[in-house]
């Protein structure tokens, strides 16, 4: 499948990408194009748009709270893996503004606002990023006691 985003991705869209190739779609192509771009382009390309405005799988709100794409993606997918729900919480207290977000979510926000600066394109972003979720992933499993799952 094709998705396709906004340009210059930071959290949500470089998590999501990293959701998307590790639980729903291992041959997953990512398309990044600038924001008023993203809904023709999807149309042209078949591609699935993420993260932008007007669209299913974006931010939104539920029960007064703001959540991510990240999340839209794992309420649309079903995805019930405690670890990854942690993750969850992570990428929307770096990408949104919520109430107490985990101490974790600063450091990803500085670490994503870091790599894209060093990053030439927002592919060259991913690959670098990927193993920052990876890991995150991996300590959100120690943290929910799941690490042999």
């Amino acid at each position: 499948m094709k998705w396709i985003t906004r340009e210059k991705a930071m959290v949500d869209r470089i998590a999501c990408p990293w959701l998307i190739k590790k639980f729903i779609d291992p041959n997953a192509e990512f398309i990044f194009v600038p924001a008023q771009d993203v809904l023709t382009k999807a149309r042209e390309l078949n591609a699935i748009p993420f993260d932008v405005e007007g669209v299913e799988l974006t931010h939104y709100r539920e029960g007064g709270n703001e959540y991510v794409s990240f999340d839209a993606i794992i309420k649309k997918y079903n995805l019930k893996d405690p670890a990854l729900l942690e993750l969850a919480k992570i990428v929307r207290g770096a990408d949104a503004k919520i109430p107490n977000p985990p101490p974790e979510s600063y450091g990803l926000k500085a670490v994503a606002q870091g790599f894209r600066a060093i990053s030439r394109d927002d592919f060259e972003n991913m690959r670098l990023q990927f193993p920052v979720y990876d890991a995150l992933y991996a300590y959100c499993k120690m943290k929910v006691g799941a690490e042999n799952r």
